[in-house]
């Protein structure tokens, strides 16, 4: 993975000349700005999320990075969506990159930025998020993912193009460390999905394994066209095994190996048999609230 010098460098482009430019600004100077920026956004979401008693998130770098390479995708190519050129969604974007958490995203854009002064992209990404937090419900889907409590980590991503600014808030909630699973693998293989749950107040529910097609870029008319996302609806579920003659309601007496320490294990097999994109979906439950939650979201590519 590049440091994150090396990535503020190749990113230096698509945040605007008199602002960023690389023979004026130094690594350090780059450096800076961003963190500037970050740390403010950074600040906003966690002043928020203590009003609602949810705990503080931290920075998560691979998120960041995931969300700035948005940033420019959508800037670059004058769309918001959380669709990128691609046709990946954010959390296949995540996992491609290296990332094993479950994500959600918040995309926001602003056309016709007047200035690429620092105050003043600090003011307007600050605008930018107020408006998601500011949401009304029922249509408060960007404010619920600003305060949702299973979050531990966000990412954010800033990008302006011809005075085009686009911003990424990209949330993790960090409770299962997972054993690295190979991005491709050939349809109707299997693999083994083991890992373990980091936190003793959390136990592993339940695996859900998602199928959807291979992505095609979609036309730039339609990444303009504001639309949510989610999980495929196609899926199966494994459950934890029972100890024989214990069974569930179907007969079957489940397929996930877990341990006392939190550990677990289970076959995934790329059930559909043609290409597409499998999400391994771990959910989690807080054992003192009841809530249940997806934990990780890595994705392996089908391909024959």
């Amino acid at each position: 993975m590049n440091s994150r010098r090396a990535f503020l460098k190749s990113a230096s482009v698509s945040l605007g000349v008199a602002l960023l430019d690389p023979f004026t600004n130094p690594p350090e100077e780059l450096e800076k700005i961003f963190a500037e920026i970050r740390a403010n956004l950074l600040e906003m979401v966690n002043e928020e999320r203590a009003l609602e008693k949810a705990s503080p998130v931290a920075i998560d770098e691979l998120a960041t990075e995931v969300a700035t390479r948005h940033a420019r995708d959508m800037a670059l190519g004058d769309f918001a969506s959380h669709w990128g050129s691609d046709g990946l969604k954010p959390y296949q974007r995540y996992s491609f990159a290296g990332g094993t958490h479950a994500t959600q995203e918040n995309v926001s854009a602003a056309d016709n930025t007047w200035s690429l002064k620092l105050s003043q992209l600090k003011q307007d990404t600050a605008y930018l998020h107020v408006r998601l937090y500011q949401e009304k419900p029922p249509y408060d889907g960007h404010r619920r993912t600003i305060l949702a409590s299973q979050h531990t980590h966000v990412g954010f991503g800033i990008a302006v193009e011809q005075l085009r600014l686009r911003m990424v808030e990209l949330f993790v909630a960090k409770y299962i460390a997972v054993e690295q699973v190979r991005s491709t693998a050939k349809p109707g293989a299997q693999i083994f999905f083991n890992g373990k749950v980091l936190r003793q107040d959390y136990e592993l529910n339940y695996v859900e394994v998602c199928y959807e097609p291979l992505p095609q870029p979609p036309a730039l008319s339609w990444l303009r066209e504001p639309r949510s996302y989610s999980l495929p609806k196609e899926s199966r579920v494994l459950r934890p095994r029972l100890s024989p003659p214990l069974s569930y309601a179907d007969g079957t007496g489940g397929v996930v190996d877990i341990s006392t320490n939190g550990s677990f294990r289970t076959p995934v097999r790329l059930y559909k048999g043609e290409p597409g994109i499998y999400t391994i979906v771990a959910w989690v439950r807080n054992l003192r609230s009841n809530d249940v939650f997806p934990a990780t979201e890595v994705c392996i590519k089908a391909l024959h």
